[in-house]
Parts: C-alpha cells; structure tokens; sequence
C-alpha cells in the first residue's frame, strides 16, 4: 500500500483509522517488541525519575509501559494521528507527569529537554525526506546525555514484503540501512553508540 507524495493529513487519517481497528479488535496491548525496546532503554539508562519522549506512539502500547516505569519521571508521547493522541490524553490523565502531543516533528519544540527520545518502529513509516527535518528538530530537545533509541525493522525483510506481500505494507512503509541512520545522526551533531 505504500504510495509516493502522500500528505501528512493523508497519513494521519490512515492511522486514525489504523489504530482505532487496533484497540477494537484488542491489539493494542504490549507485545514482545514492546518489552524489548523497554529492556533496552534501561539498559542504555532509563531510571524511573526519567524524561522521556516518545516518538510516533501510536495508541501507546509502548507507552504505557514506560509511563508505569517512571515512577517520579515525566513522559511525553508524540504522534501524528489526532484521535489517538485524544485517546492517550483521557487514557494516561496525569498532568505533570505525562503529555501528549499531535506533531509530525518537523518543526517542534517543548519545554523540557529529555533524557531519552525513542522511535519505535516509526521512522519507515515516515518520508525520507523529511527525517533531516525530525533530526534537526532533536537537537533542541536533548541535552548531552540524552539517549535517542531507534527501533527499527529488518530493512531485507522489508524489501521482501514490498516484493512479496505488499498488503502487508502500511500506507509508507519503507526500507532504512544503518548507513541512513549514521548519516542523519552526524549531519546533526549525533553519534552512533551502538
């Protein structure tokens, strides 16, 4: 389903719809994929007094569990799809401590600088071109010692599914290397650690 020069309105009505069938038929709970980015923002730092930020959050399976883990920290989650973001907000009310936002970080701001940013599972799904943008952005949401964790999937795999089961295909799902990455990263004054 994967189309070329899609509006950011066109693909915030595909995930509004997306998600709701999601939590309708009951899939919206963590999965193992959840728990292991959860494992491996602890094992680069994550602590319960954290600020975390959580990149394309989708309806918040992830979210949820880093919002129990901070016990005296503070998570954001940031998400292109208005409804889901309407959801999260009425679903995790704890002002002060959690925040929800409808951005499709290009142009962002927010006034915490956050310990750790994660993208799980989401920058395939956003345009290629606008990833400078996003990474540009980040600059002015960490400090020098945040963490920015991306989860992303196997990109031969991917390209499989583009060949093979494109019904399977998100409407921009698309294949990233590691060098794609590394780029973003030292364009911006980043670094890979692992």
């Amino acid at each position: 389903m994967t189309k070329l020069n899609v509006s950011p309105d066109e693909v915030a009505g595909f995930y509004d719809k997306e998600w709701a069938d999601y939590e309708a038929k009951g899939l919206s709970k963590p999965n193992s994929r959840h728990r292991t980015i959860l494992k491996n923002l602890k094992k680069a730092g994550l602590k319960p007094d954290s600020k975390v930020l959580e990149i394309g959050c989708g309806i918040g399976s992830l979210s949820g569990l880093i919002i129990n883990y901070l016990s005296s920290g503070f998570f954001a989650g940031a998400d292109i799809s208005p409804q889901t973001i309407a959801f999260l907000k009425k679903k995790y009310n704890s002002p002060g401590k959690t925040d929800f936002v409808v951005t499709d970080m290009t142009n962002f701001s927010y006034g915490k600088k956050f310990d750790f940013i994660v993208f799980p599972d989401v920058l395939e799904h956003i345009p290629v071109e606008v990833h400078p943008l996003i990474f540009n952005t980040l600059k002015g949401l960490v400090h020098d010692h945040s963490v920015i964790l991306i989860n992303n999937p196997d990109p031969f795999a991917l390209e499989w599914v583009h060949e093979n089961r494109k019904d399977l295909l998100q409407i921009i799902d698309q294949p990233l290397h590691v060098n794609h990455f590394a780029k973003l990263a030292y364009d911006n004054g980043f670094y890979i650690e692992k």
